[in-house]
């Protein structure tokens, strides 16, 4: 029962690890043009949600399977993410949920933590995610879970923040989206690492423009 207390914790809007500084690439797409209203919001969270079953889910998952193996697969997720802005959004948010879960958890994550740093990781936030949850022994089949919810979450908290929807559509368009969530992973909770994919190669463009934009709320 005590993994489904910290799942429940790191499920929490207040758990301190600065994903709500990122957008997952929705400012750069509302500022081009390409997210208006609610029904481009949708299409957009699509696109992301199988992004991430396909470009990160492998590496969590690999993770959390075999944590000796973080370095390599840290070293996978630098040479996936080639666009410069998805890259340097992966190692802040994975530098910062580690340091937030080494302080909180220290008994079982803080040693992570410090083998993560002698060995100069660049702290790729999906191979970390999938560690540090098996260092909280939480199973698999929650870690990926809750990493799409985590996913899902913070791009509808932006686009309340930058006016798209207001706070009680986004929690509507939340809960329309179990069945997006189920499908993701039910065709991508079983991929490895040699299934790295980019299904949505115009959200990858669209978001390495944000260091271009004339005004910015969000680091990504």
């Amino acid at each position: 029962m005590g993994a489904s207390w910290k799942v429940l914790q790191l499920a929490d809007s207040g758990f301190p690890t600065g994903g709500f500084a990122h957008s997952a690439g929705l400012e750069a797409a509302v500022q081009q043009g390409e997210v208006r209203g609610a029904t481009e919001l949708r299409r957009f969270v699509r696109e992301l949600l199988w992004q991430a079953g396909h470009g990160a889910l492998p590496l969590l998952s690999a993770a959390h399977r075999e944590p000796t193996s973080l370095p390599a697969l840290d070293a996978r997720a630098n040479a996936f993410l080639t666009s410069h802005v998805a890259n340097r959004a992966s190692r802040t948010q994975g530098r910062a949920f580690l340091d937030t879960c080494a302080r909180i958890f220290p008994t079982p994550v803080a040693p992570l933590r410090e083998a993560a740093r002698a060995d100069k990781l660049c702290f790729h936030h999906a191979p970390v995610f999938g560690a540090v949850l098996r260092a909280l022994e939480v199973a698999l089949p929650d870690a990926q879970a809750l990493f799409l919810s985590l996913t899902l979450r913070g791009t509808l908290s932006a686009a309340v923040r930058l006016g798209i929807v207001g706070t009680h559509e986004s929690h509507q368009l939340q809960h329309q989206a179990t069945p997006l969530l189920d499908a993701v992973l039910e065709q991508c909770a079983a991929l490895d690492v040699d299934a790295l994919a980019q299904p949505s190669p115009l959200l990858d463009l669209l978001g390495s423009t944000h260091d271009r934009l004339y005004s910015r709320l969000f680091l990504s």
